[in-house]
């Protein structure tokens, strides 16, 4: 398995610390939901996209998609007149 030295994108633990805080927020939000009385019901219908997407981001970051996406620091930058 390639190690993230390349460059090619995080590692675990740094795509791990990327995305904890969103979902500490999202779980967050469902606590205060139930906390709200709300019926238990919204909370776990409100948890999979919560998870799902920050395992989305997790993928992202641990990839290197993230990265991609910004623009590759190699390439000079072309005039677009």
């Amino acid at each position: 398995m390639a190690d993230a030295s390349d460059g090619s994108g995080y590692d675990r633990r740094q795509a791990a610390l990327a995305v904890t805080p969103f979902l500490l927020l999202g779980l967050a939000d469902v606590i205060l939901l139930l906390g709200w009385g709300l019926d238990p019901l919204w909370g776990f219908m409100i948890l999979p996209p919560i998870l799902f997407m920050s395992v989305l981001a997790w993928l992202g970051f641990r990839t290197g998609f993230v990265s991609d996406r910004t623009g590759d620091e190699d390439v000079p930058l072309t005039d677009l007149d």
